[in-house]
């Protein structure tokens, strides 16, 4: 498949590159649908280059094909409950309105990276919804999975994964939400 959202960069399938991705990605690649998971090209980047701003404007990327993965960790009572929001970068999850009514929790927040990183076995900063616990819910926004590519994370900081973002709502789990990103500023 010919990713196009690449900027400078070149994909490659990411079934042929695993080693690319963290274990938990490329395990649940490994489990994903064979036509979906063909429509996953892989990168490699520079660790140190990850984060959404420095990606984009190294690698000549647009920012509006960019979507990034929040953890949200809300409670109710005694209760703890996660899930993955997929929004596009140049948006911000709603997390006290739509993220928390949809995890039915009093409170919502980001969720610590030191939990982040322990719970999916990704690192900080290339954490993706491909390879999460089974049982969290991945709310992606209704902007992202009408984007016909976007670039997420691959589960580690050295790399980058490249999607449609319909792609998305095939991973277990997937919901499409509408209003999840909200315009920054």
């Amino acid at each position: 498949m010919p990713w196009t959202a690449t900027g400078t960069l070149t994909a490659h399938p990411v079934l042929q590159h695993p080693s690319l991705v963290a274990p938990p990605v490329a395990a649940a690649l490994e489990r994903l649908d064979p036509q979906v998971a063909a429509t996953v090209g892989v990168t490699e980047i520079d660790a140190e280059l990850a984060d959404t701003a420095a990606f984009c404007e190294r690698y000549g990327v647009a920012p509006e094909a960019s979507a990034n993965c929040v953890i949200v960790k809300g409670k109710r009572g005694g209760d703890v409950r996660f899930a993955a929001c997929m929004v596009l970068a140049t948006t911000r999850a709603d997390v006290n309105g739509v993220v928390r009514r949809r995890l039915d929790v009093r409170s919502a927040s980001f969720a610590p990276m030191d939990e982040a990183v322990a719970l999916t076995g990704m690192e900080y900063g290339g954490i993706t919804p491909i390879g999460l616990p089974a049982d969290w819910p991945i709310l992606v926004d209704a902007a992202v999975a009408a984007a016909a590519e976007v670039v997420i994370g691959g589960g580690v900081r050295g790399s980058k994964l490249f999607l449609p973002g319909s792609a998305l709502l095939a991973l277990p789990g997937a919901e499409l939400v509408e209003d999840l990103g909200r315009p920054i500023g």
